[in-house]
């Protein structure tokens, strides 16, 4: 009697194995499969979350698809130095074209960009890159003591003047950022206010608008002290700051 009980505990047992293998495993594995479910947080996801690059949430500046790289360049610094786009690579930086008589919004841009440098005063990997637009009057010497007055101490910071056309080319079609010459405005030249950012492989990097699109660029005028202007356009320093913090954080890829 006892053993045709322990066979009807054995047959319910089984029962229940094939029970719970018909309606469970079935809702398991697609729980899986949607990742609803605790091995995100299991060792073997974190090597492989570890071993893929870090990519911030920014997006690309792309032309006809492609995401927009800088072009080859090469000038001079203030230092003597040639500097070509290679002595970026592996680093974030900003990007700005300016001229060091400009009286009106060059130098509000230089503060607001030697404030974001002492915010990033320790990180070995970000730079800037200024461009005279007035290379015929801004040599070499005129911007080292420009540099030096603005207490632009960054290693990776260079001031670069050379060839007025190249440096043209590099601003309105390399970087889509206007710059020219117009005898009649104040100072002789015009040029934008706004600031590109680029990451360590080199391409041009923003956060996205409100309808999705990348912002491109980032108002380089504004303090954070001021807010706002007097067109009511807000300051952008702090989102800017933020987002070169994110692209610090990412991967080289080589």
């Amino acid at each position: 009697m006892a053993k045709k009980q322990s066979n009807y505990a054995y047959i319910g047992i089984a029962f229940s194995l094939l029970v719970f293998g018909i309606i469970f495993i079935p809702k398991i594995v697609d729980r899986v499969k949607v990742g609803d479910i605790t091995r995100n947080e299991s060792r073997s996801k974190k090597v492989l979350t570890n071993s893929d690059p870090v990519v911030a949430d920014l997006m690309y500046l792309e032309i006809n698809g492609v995401p927009k790289k800088v072009p080859p360049f090469s000038f001079v610094n203030q230092d003597g130095d040639v500097i070509t786009n290679k002595d970026y690579e592996g680093k974030v930086y900003l990007v700005e074209f300016f001229f060091t008589t400009c009286g009106s919004i060059c130098p509000r841009m230089n503060r607001n960009l030697v404030q974001i440098q002492n915010t990033f005063s320790d990180a070995e990997d970000f730079g800037v890159a200024s461009f005279t637009i007035n290379p015929e009057y801004d040599t070499q010497k005129v911007l080292k003591a420009y540099a030096d007055n603005y207490r632009m101490t960054n290693p990776n910071w260079h001031l670069m003047t050379g060839d007025k056309e190249a440096i043209y080319a590099l601003a309105n079609i390399g970087f889509n950022i206007y710059a020219g010459e117009n005898p009649n405005v104040e100072d002789g030249f015009e040029h934008s206010g706004n600031f590109a950012l680029i990451d360590k492989n080199g391409f041009m990097r923003s956060r996205q608008d409100d309808f999705g699109n990348p912002k491109i660029f980032y108002k380089g005028i504004i303090s954070e002290e001021e807010k706002e202007d007097e067109d009511g356009e807000t300051q952008e320093i702090s989102m800017l700051k933020a987002d070169i913090a994110k692209l610090l954080k990412e991967d080289l890829v080589k």
